[in-house]
């Protein structure tokens, strides 16, 4: 039997409504407030899964 690797993407996503001076700002006070876990996106967040399998013994491709 081959060996398989199975990789799974899962995607979640949350708009979030922020008052800002513009785009930039808003963005940049979101991911603050994401990168420091004011923000956490769980279980409720959840969009989609993707599966890829490659052959285990494959080479893996380096970007």
């Amino acid at each position: 039997m081959k060996e398989f690797e199975v990789e799974i993407v899962e995607t979640s996503a949350r708009r979030v409504v922020i008052k800002a001076r513009n785009k930039e700002e808003a963005c940049k006070i979101v991911r603050v407030a994401y990168e420091s876990s004011e923000i956490v996106l769980g279980a409720e967040d959840f969009v989609c899964a993707d599966f890829k399998t490659t052959v285990a013994d494959e080479p893996k491709t380096k970007l």
